[in-house]
């Protein structure tokens, strides 16, 4: 490599983003309202009040304002882990041979491991600004309950997380953690809730899922005073906030003079993806030049790949707004994979409309054993062990570097490595073993989660 050309490129702390964009007041086509489960017309921050803190139901429906400031108190809190590195993966490339220029944006630095935490402290300032006592949420493979354990202890709020029970049980020390920052973590389905109870009666349900979990969690937000619920993706505000790591990617590479010609980032409910690709998108929706992207999901839990654009519940239960969105059905039980950051029944509703109408350009989905096949190859190379999650985007970049080679472009690809993979070392020993499995849905098991879409007559 050139002397000259740093293999870590950092903003400084007067780079650090003031505000957060907007994506929703670009989009040429606004994705369909959010409808409340009643009465099935478009929610109301009045209607959403008793679920969300006030301030995140405004930023929920907001589709005027293109950027949005972020208060001092949490920019305070990001400068301790942020502005996050972008990486040119130099011993990548050499691995494999490729012209490719591979650039990362590292998200994993913080203890929580991920980019979690760029959305739970925004969410905990506006809880403990309101005046609540405590927070109720769900995780999946724990790096949304870590962060917000991390958030809600440095703003003094309780924080109750109802966790995805296979997840759970693979990642116990994820759960170590969460109670070291003062969280109560409970293996969803449980018995502590009416939703847990009924899934508990079916053993098909006993592993769980994050539209479990979620039902759980709201639940006891709306039955307890002084607590609100929180949610880590898929919601509007969530891909607000994770908007700081496009905007930091996007300055990083204008310090180098590169563009990327692909974005591609792993997609479950779309906080990561979302993020990565808001500073590029908005050269899109613009008309300027952008990249190609690409999400890329897990085949056990492929929602944009192989499910319906439609309304459906964001829980198992039922008891949460309606979002238009790629889904499998609320009642879709995903196998127990290792990414289970992953493990949701339905996209984003911004990035699935983006998707729909062709700004997102491709979606893929992978399969457990070749996700990890690429985390290993990654890890040898960089020196960093990747999450589970963050390996599919590797799968796919990898994959894009390998056609470079084979064709001779040199193509600047940024991939987006989430978070970090040191809790998940029983699913490395598994892979290292040979003993590690992926379970992809039939057609059959599919037609059973997409027949729980509701059929809502008149309504698109």
């Amino acid at each position: 490599m050139s002397q000259n050309v740093p293999y870590k490129t950092y903003l400084t702390e007067d780079e650090l983003p003031t505000h957060y964009y907007n994506v929703r007041a670009d989009m040429k086509v606004g994705h369909a309202p959010i409808l409340h489960p009643g009465t099935l017309q478009p929610v109301t921050v009045a209607d959403m009040e008793p679920i969300f803190c006030t301030e995140l139901a405004k930023q929920e429906l907001n589709t005027e304002d293109r950027f949005i400031e972020i208060p001092e108190q949490v920019r305070a809190f990001y400068r301790m882990y942020r502005p996050s590195p972008l990486v040119r993966a130099y011993h990548l490339e050499k691995a494999l041979g490729t012209p490719a220029k591979l650039y990362y944006k590292y998200e994993g630095g913080n203890t929580s491991g991920s980019h979690k935490l760029n959305s739970a402290i925004a969410q905990a300032y506006y809880a403990k600004e309101q005046g609540l006592t405590g927070l109720t949420t769900e995780t999946g493979a724990g790096q949304w309950g870590s962060a917000l354990s991390m958030a809600c202890v440095y703003f003094d709020l309780e924080l109750e997380v109802y966790m995805v029970r296979v997840s759970s049980e693979q990642k116990p020390y994820r759960k170590v953690l969460m109670e070291t920052y003062g969280a109560q973590v409970i293996a969803s389905p449980s018995d502590t809730t009416s939703i847990g109870r009924t899934m508990l009666e079916n053993p098909e349900n006993q592993g769980g899922s994050l539209g479990t979990a979620i039902s759980e969690a709201v639940e006891v937000a709306v039955t307890s005073e002084g607590k609100r619920y929180v949610l880590g993706s898929v919601l509007n505000q969530v891909l607000l906030h994770q908007s700081i790591i496009g905007i930091e990617a996007k300055k990083a590479l204008e310090k180098l003079d590169e563009y990327p010609d692909m974005v591609i980032g792993c997609a479950g409910g779309g906080s990561n993806l979302g993020g990565l690709m808001s500073a590029f998108m908005e050269d899109k929706l613009a008309g300027r030049t952008a990249p190609h992207f690409i999400a890329v999901e897990p085949a056990s839990c492929p929602s944009m790949t192989r499910g319906r654009f439609a309304y459906d519940f964001c829980d198992t239960g039922q008891v949460t707004p309606l979002a238009k969105m790629y889904t499998l059905g609320h009642a879709f039980m995903p196998s127990p994979s290792h990414a289970g950051g992953l493990r949701f029944h339905g996209m984003s509703p911004i990035l699935s409309q983006l998707f729909h109408d062709g700004f997102i350009d491709e979606a893929r989905a992978v399969d457990q054993v070749s996700v990890f096949q690429a985390a290993e190859i990654f890890a040898r190379a960089e020196g960093t062990l990747p999450a589970p999650e963050s390996s599919h985007a590797i799968r796919a970049a990898i994959d894009e570097a390998l056609k470079c080679k084979e064709t001779g472009e040199q193509k600047t690809i940024l991939f987006g490595l989430s978070g970090n993979g040191y809790f998940d070392l029983a699913a490395y020993q598994q892979y290292n073993e040979g003993t590690l499995t992926d379970r992809v849905p039939t057609d059959e098991d599919l037609e059973r989660g997409l027949a729980t879409i509701p059929s809502l007559p008149g309504i698109q």
